[in-house]
Formats: structure tokens, C-alpha cells, sequence
């Protein structure tokens, strides 16, 4: 059974807004209820990608708010509220319920709503006498915001800066561990799976394993469990591979440009929540949304930009052939008159013409959609050279490093403040050594472009941390590795991943590759000292008991610790797709970033140590 994140997200939901009832077949409930839907921004985001208006009138939903707004009394109608278990919200459930704004609250929390609120909940209600306003709480375990069949995000914000963050303290670290484990615990719940869990040692991906593996231990003793249906001697014999990283097993790819449409459209013109917004052929701006019921989309994503310009011509122009088809065949171009001899013939043809137009009128607007976001797309390209700047990088990755002269000449060339940085930054992370006087005369370049360089001067850091961690006998390395804790918090994993994996060979990523090793479960020096979890396996001390757990493994969830982003997604999709017989990857991470938000992350983790600084204006010649 292939896992779909995005169905069964969408069913919990189906069947949330049908207050928890079975649906029948046509997918809606027996009873049909007219119904109001109260959501917090949060949970908003989750049911956008997934549910739209006439979904939401399909299943009886009228009216639809945000939780914090003023919201007038509607009698004789059930509320379903779809909220985060939080203070803010219990406290506005409980002052609704004590107006009686509704005729009965049905109370949907996205996490398990911890027992001090769920006592608040009750007490507020009680003593406003409101509590038989309450028909049902329930937990959904749906904290998580699906955005294709295959992709998921925890939305977790900063993830990447508040583990990385030298001043943060062990309670706040395990905070965000436990946040992690929850999101996906929620998302295991929600495909009711128990993985097998995998992961480097050391550092956050190891952290959020242990937590995740004890609330899967705990959970699993309660006989009424969420993996029930998911049980059961039959199944363990298929279990997916659960693989967890942390951003600095790969630093580069949060960083780097790439040419190919679907990380193109998100990196340069900002795609959230699959939706985004391009100025107009006419003018004004045009929104649009990029999901799988856009076939285009689906099938020319994770090709080259040029590539995908061809096949909007190819769609054109078969568009154009197959109207000019119905055109000649209901005689509506040559101008014949009509003649009565031929009527049933004739009938027919136009009874065809008629059934098509919808399907020609869809792909037509399909055509038009993506034209309009390729022309603003190369806009961009040609004003900021973009195509230079990710073959150029790609270059640096594959020979470790890059002309002199040709770095320089990118630096003062075209391109934002941003593209120079990354373009800075990776030319950092392919470096086998630092040349000190070429950092030094692209730090000068930086300051010409009055380019903020913290995120450069973090980097170079991490990077002195790795070089000198690389060259270090074994008996001072233990110091080094002390010295980088206290300077990085939980960032061990930073230090001492290998300058290897810092580098991506031949354009198939550290983090693939390292999948694919984790997914054939053969012997293989890259992943061997690879923790092993088993939630379903009695506890052992090593956490490589391994006896058990022959791969290879059919399906996999892959989850990226601290910001993942279109490229891995699209490099593990095409691993999948090429595999004999096709392998399942579910990509996951805890928020999608575009290279400009990585970065803006590193500079903020730049300034917390004093790095670098803002832009000195350059110094008068006289």
C-alpha cells in the first residue's frame, strides 16, 4: 500500500468537518447538517492546501472565521472548531461557548491537547454554565501542512537558528526537539505507520529520534492505540524507513541556486502554501495555484527552465491544432454554409465540439497560467543572470572550487545583494581549504556591493571549526569538539560532519545518496554507524540492533531537522521514480525555505556571535 500523506489528510479533515461522523460512499455523512467552521491561522494553513470553498459548502460548511475575530451569535447551528491546543484558544473557546454564540461546539485540537488545558477547558465551561454547549473534544494528531502527495512541513519557524543558536540553553534545545517529535508523531499517526527510525549520530537528528521513538514506545503500550489498524503480524513485515537529518548534513543545498522549474518558481517568485502571486500580461497581479490538479505542474517540475519553455510551446501549439480540428469538423472556420443534406452527421460532430470545449478551455487556461509565470520567471533570469549563477555553482561543487578571477567577475556582476552571498557562501562550503587571501578579496567585493556578510562570516566559521576539526590528531579532537559545543549549543553535527558531505559529487545529493544507502539495508560504510530505532522492538542499549530490520526497504519518509526545500524534494522524487521496481519517498521537513530565508538564518546566527557586522561604507581614496 503506497503511502498518501495528502489523502489522508484530506480524509481526517472530510471527516472532521462532518463532526466525526462515517461517511458514506459519496464521501460525505448520512446526515446532512448545515454547520460553521472556527479556525486559528495555524490550522488555516493546513486546510488550505488541501480544502477549498465549494469542498467546504459540499460538506455542509456555510460560514467560515478566523478564531480571533468578533464574531456574531448564529443559533441553532453546530460549530466545528479545528484549533492548536493553545491558552489563547481555550480561553476563546470557553468565552464563546459562555455567550452561547453556537448551538453546540464540536472541538478539533491539530496535537493532543495536554491535560492543565483540557482541565482549563473544563473548569472555564463549568463555571459559566456552559458546558453542555460542548458535544466533543477530540485530538487529531493533524499538525502538519501537506503540500503535494509527497511533501509535508511542520512549519515550525527558525528551527534552524534555535538550534543553532550558541546561547541557547538545554531547556530551550529540548523545546524544540520535542515540538519536532510531535509534528512527527502527528504525521505517523495520521498514516497510522510505525517506521523503522534511522539517523546520524550526534547532534539534533539523534535528539528528535530518541524523543520520537519513547512517544511511539508509550503510545503503542495503551491497547486502544492509533497504529492498530496499521498492526498486526501481516504488516511488520513492510515497514517504512523513517530517515531524519539535520540542515548541516548538507548545508549547501539550503543555499545554492537551481535552474530547475519547481525550485525556480519557489526560490525566485516565493510559492507558499502552493500558492503565488506574478504580475499580469495586462497589468495588476494574477494569483495562481501550483498543486497536483495542475497537470503541467505535476508532470514539467522538475525540469530544466528551458526545457519547460519548449513545452509550453509544445501544449500551445497542440492546443491550436486540436481547435483547429473541432473548428473544420463543425464547419466554423471556412465559412460553409450549412447545408441540411448531411444533419445527422453533421449533428454529431457539433455534439462533439460541444463536449470538448471544457477540456480545451481548461488546458487553454493551464497554457496561459504557466506562460505568464515562465515570462516573469525570465524576466528575473535574464535581469539577475540566474542561469549563470547555478551553473556556475554547480561547477564549484563537482571541482571543489572555482577561477579567481571568474569569482570575482560574479561578484561585481549582475544579480541581487542575495544571489552574491549564496554565491559567496557556496564557493565557502566547496573549498577543500580557505584561501585566506581570496576570502579576504571577496569580502572586499561583498562590501563593494554593500552586501551584509554575517551569514559568510557563520559559515566561515563552521567551516575553520570542520577544516581544523579534519586536520586534528584523535587526542586533541575531543577538545575541539568540547570547544565547538559551548560555542554552538547542539551543533556537534555541524562540526563534525566531514568537509565529504559538505559536497555533492555528480549533482545527485549527499542526502539521496545517503537514502538510497539507508533504503537498500546492505552493508555500506556510509550509513553503518547509523543509529538504528525499532518503536516495536524491545529496547536495546546500543541502538544498532539491526538482526530484525533487513532492509530493502520499499518506502521511505525522509525528514530534513531545520529547513529542507524544493531541490532535495525533486532529488529524491526522480531517485524513486528510478528505481526498479518504483521506490515510495515521502519528503518532509520542518519548514520550506528558499535560499534568501536560509541565508537570512545564518545571518541572524552570525550576528548572535558577533560576526561580521553591517555594511561599513567604503573607505574615501583620495
Amino acid at each position: 500500500m503506497a503511502l498518501n500523506l495528502r489523502q489522508k489528510q484530506t480524509e481526517c479533515i472530510i471527516r472532521m468537518l462532518n463532526l466525526n461522523q462515517p461517511l458514506n460512499a459519496t464521501g460525505t455523512a448520512n446526515e446532512e447538517a448545515y454547520k460553521i467552521l472556527i479556525y486559528d491561522k495555524f490550522c488555516q494553513n493546513i486546510l488550505s492546501p488541501l480544502i477549498h470553498v465549494k469542498d467546504l459548502r459540499k460538506h455542509g460548511v456555510t460560514l467560515y472565521f478566523l478564531i480571533d475575530k468578533d464574531r456574531k451569535p448564529v443559533h441553532d447551528v453546530p460549530a466545528v472548531y479545528f484549533v492548536q491546543p493553545s491558552q489563547v484558544n481555550v480561553q476563546r473557546i470557553v468565552a464563546d461557548a459562555s455567550q452561547s454564540l453556537y448551538d453546540s461546539f464540536h472541538l478539533n485540537f491539530s496535537s493532543s491537547i495536554p491535560r492543565p488545558l483540557l482541565e482549563d477547558l473544563a473548569s472555564g465551561t463549568l463555571h459559566s454554565e456552559s458546558i453542555d454547549k460542548i458535544s466533543k473534544v477530540h485530538d487529531q494528531y493533524l499538525e502538519f501542512v501537506t503540500l503535494e502527495n509527497n511533501l509535508f512541513s511542520l512549519a515550525q519557524k527558525s528551527c534552524y537558528v534555535q538550534l543553532n543558536d550558541p546561547s541557547a540553553g538545554d531547556r530551550e534545545i529540548e523545546e524544540i526537539v520535542e515540538k519536532v517529535a510531535s509534528g512527527l508523531f502527528c504525521v505517523l499517526a495520521t498514516l497510522a505507520i510505525v517506521p523503522v527510525i534511522r539517523c546520524p549520530r550526534g547532534g539534533p537528528a539523534e535528539m528528535v529520534a530518541a524523543v520520537l521513538d519513547q512517544k511511539l514506545r508509550d503510545h503503542l503500550l495503551s491497547k486502544n492505540n492509533l497504529f492498530t489498524e496499521g498492526g498486526g503480524f501481516a504488516s511488520s513485515f513492510q515497514r517504512p524507513v523513517l530517515c531524519l537529518f539535520d540542515r548541516n548534513f548538507e548545508l549547501s543545498v539550503g543555499i545554492q541556486h537551481d535552474f530547475r522549474y519547481r525550485p525556480l518558481v519557489h526560490d525566485v517568485l516565493g510559492l507558499r502554501l502552493n500558492r503565488l502571486s506574478v504580475q499580469g500580461e495586462k497589468g495588476g497581479m494574477r494569483s495562481y495555484e501550483l498543486d497536483s490538479s495542475d497537470p503541467f505542474w505535476v508532470a514539467n517540475g522538475s525540469l530544466e527552465f528551458p526545457e519547460v519553455a519548449v513545452e509550453i510551446e509544445t501544449q500551445l501549439n497542440k492546443y491550436k491544432k486540436d481547435v483547429d480540428e473541432v473548428n473544420r469538423r463543425t464547419g466554423g472556420t471556412d465559412g460553409a454554409e450549412f447545408e441540411g443534406t448531411d444533419l445527422i452527421g453533421n449533428t454529431k460532430h457539433l455534439m462533439n465540439a460541444v463536449n470538448s470545449l471544457p477540456e480545451l478551455t481548461e488546458r487553454k487556461q493551464v497554457i496561459d497560467k504557466h506562460t505568464n509565470i515562465a515570462t516573469v520567471l525570465l524576466g528575473e533570469i535574464k535581469e539577475r543572470s540566474l542561469d549563470s549563477y547555478a551553473k556556475k555553482e554547480d561547477d564549484m561543487m563537482v571541482r571543489g572550487g572555482i577561477d579567481r578571477n571568474e569569482l570575482l567577475g560574479v561578484l561585481r556582476g549582475k544579480g541581487t545583494k542575495m544571489d552574491k552571498l549564496r554565491f559567496a557562501i557556496i564557493y565557502l562550503i566547496c573549498s577543500e581549504s580557505i584561501n585566506q587571501s581570496e576570502v579576504e578579496a571577496i569580502e572586499a567585493a561583498l562590501r563593494e556591493s554593500e552586501v551584509d556578510n554575517c551569514a559568510f562570516q557563520y559559515v566561515k566559521k563552521m567551516k575553520s571549526l570542520n577544516v581544523s576539526l579534519a586536520s586534528a590528531n584523535s587526542a586533541s579532537r575531543s577538545n575541539i569538539v568540547d570547544w565547538a559545543e559551548k560555542l554552538y549549543g547542539q551543533s556537534i553535527s555541524a562540526v563534525t560532519a566531514g568537509v565529504k558531505n559538505l559536497l555533492s559529487g555528480d549533482r545527485q545529493l549527499a542526502l539521496t545518496r545517503t537514502v538510497e544507502a539507508l533504503m537498500e539495508g546492505k552493508p555500506n560504510p556510509e550509513v553503518d554507524s547509523y543509529l538504528v530505532l525499532d518503536p516495536r522492538a524491545p529496547k536495546s542499549g546500543s541502538g544498532t540492533s539491526s538482526s530484525h530490520l533487513k532492509g530493502p526497504y520499499k518506502e521511505a519518509i525522509v525528514f530534513m531537522i531545520g529547513g529542507g526545500n524544493y531541490m532535495e524534494y525533486g532529488s529524491l522524487q526522480e531517485f524513486a521514480q528510478r528505481q526498479q521496481p518504483v521506490k515510495h519517498v515521502i519528503y518532509g521537513t520542518t519548514e520550506i525555505l528558499t535560499g534568501m530565508e536560509f541565508v537570512e538564518q545564518l545571518t541572524v546566527l552570525g550576528q548572535k556571535m558577533g560576526l561580521g557586522g553591517s555594511v561599513a561604507p567604503p573607505a574615501p581614496t583620495h
